[in-house]
Order: structure tokens, then sequence, then C-alpha cells
């Protein structure tokens, strides 16, 4: 049997890399570029966890009915995985906005920029 893992969605420059982290805790780590890549494999595999940098859509296409770059990604979550724990990173100046996605699937843990090891080693 393989080890549980999590999916690492890295839309920052400033994502925490924490592949030792993630090890000590006997999950492997996948990481994704894009939501969209991300969103292809959960349809096939359901990660343990989800860590994914959090952007608000300040101005976007759809009219205010998304909130962020997760949106969908989270809702095909929610259909195919929805038991995968969701730990969201975002900046400080953004941060207010992350509860709102509790409305698409419980978040599992907010994390604020810089992100420090033993915090997000207390969600895992």
């Amino acid at each position: 049997m393989s080890n549980p893992f999590v999916y690492s969605v890295v839309s920052s420059r400033i994502h925490p890399r924490m592949t030792h982290l993630y090890a000590q805790h006997g999950l492997s780590e996948k990481v994704f570029s894009s939501t969209r890549k991300a969103m292809n494999l959960i349809k096939k595999e359901k990660p343990e966890y989800l860590v994914a940098d959090f952007l608000y859509g300040y101005s976007n296409n759809y009219a205010g009915v998304n909130i962020s770059n997760l949106d969908v990604m989270l809702m095909a979550l929610q259909r195919y995985s929805p038991d995968t724990k969701v730990i969201i990173i975002a900046e400080k100046h953004e941060i207010e906005y992350v509860p709102h996605l509790d409305t698409i699937i419980p978040l599992h843990g907010i994390l604020q920029h810089p992100v420090a090891e033993a915090d997000l080693a207390k969600l895992l």
C-alpha cells in the first residue's frame, strides 16, 4: 500500500517547500503548477491533504461569482474527494477573504505567508 499524499498547488513563488515535513508525517507530495493540473488528478485519486496558495479575484470575468483562483478546483474536490483536508495559504492583505471558501468545502486550516514549518505541522 502506498503512502497517503498531499497535493501542493503552487501559485506563488513564496509557496513553502515542505517536502521533508510531509515525509516526516508519512505523506508523499505531488506538486502542481496550476489548479487545472491538480483538478485532472483529483478525478482519479483522492489526496489526504491539499495545500494551496490563495489569490483573491479582485477583478475577474465571473461577475463576482468566484472568490479566488481556487474556487473551481475546490468544487471538483467537493465532488470527487470531499474528505480531503484543505489547507489554504494566503498573503496578509488577502487572508480576510479566505473563509469565504468554506462555503464550497470545509477548510482544515488557514495559514499566512510566510508559513512556519511548526504551524503547518500542527495541521498534518
